[in-house]
This record gives C-alpha cells, structure tokens and sequence, in this order.
C-alpha cells in the first residue's frame, strides 16, 4: 500500500498560498483520492497538475494505483478549518448534537465558529412576529457536520 504520507507530499508541493488539502484517502487496493480546495474555487487545470505530479512521482512498475484528484462538492460536508474560512460571510448549515442551524457563518478562530441566524419569532408583547436575530459560539468538536448553503439568488 502507498503511504499517504508520500502522497500528501507530492500534493503539497502543488498547491499555492491559498489552496488547502481537505483529504487523502489510500484504499488497501491502492485507489488514492485527492480533495483539494481553494479559497478562490479550484480550476480542472489545477487539480491536473496536482494529479501529474503524483503521478509522475510513483511508480506503477513497482505499486500499480488508481488516482483520483477532485475538490469536494457543494453538497459535502466540511472536513477542516479552511472551509470554513472560506465560506466566512456565506450561508451555511450546522447540526450540533441537539440543533439544526442555518445562517450567515460570522467568523472563524481556532477554537470555533460564530453562526448568526434570522427568523420571526413570537415576542412577549407583540401582536406580530418579530425579526429575531441570534448568535451561536460553536466550537468544532460540538459542530457533527456543517455544510455550504446552495443559493440561485
């Protein structure tokens, strides 16, 4: 089996200041997959020089593989801190252990999130619903899985 160590190497020296690794995963069968990421979107021409590099760096005659180099889809969940520095200021769903979230991710820090969401609500002594504006400190070991809100707006 190739290490990932190896390919996580090989990827590295591809990648510029402001794209991330989000996975490597090597089956026992040697079928590498690749997630990389950028905070501006990854290009196919990207993703193909990350592939050619590994590529080119193993040697079939020795350990034949299959790879795979993509950057995860919008319907993904996050896997690490960079998405979501990337989606700061966009929409996005959280599940914790006892909530479902959705709203505009406020900030990011090494700790957690900052989450605001937005609905009417019942206010004692109003007739109508009020606008209520929330805020949610969530710390990624509270946060099972958060994910990109997909708009057509």
């Amino acid at each position: 089996m190739i290490a990932k160590e190896i390919i996580e190497k090989l990827v590295r020296e591809k990648l510029d200041e402001r794209m991330f690794i989000v996975e490597i995963n090597v089956s026992s069968t040697n079928v590498i997959h690749i997630f990389v990421d950028s905070y501006d979107g990854m290009t196919i021409e990207q993703c193909i020089a990350i592939s050619r590099n590994v590529e080119h760096n193993l040697d079939r005659e020795e350990e034949d593989f299959a790879l795979e180099v993509s950057s995860p889809g919008l319907t993904e969940s996050f896997k690490v801190k960079e998405q979501y520095i990337k989606y700061t200021g966009k929409a996005i769903k959280v599940v914790t252990e006892d909530q479902k979230l959705e709203g505009l991710l406020k900030s990011t820090s090494d700790e957690g999130i900052v989450l605001e969401t937005s609905g009417k609500e019942k206010v004692e002594g109003q007739k109508k619903k009020q606008l209520v504006v929330k805020e949610y400190n969530l710390k990624y070991d509270d946060i099972k899985s958060a994910k990109a809100v997909i708009s057509f707006k």
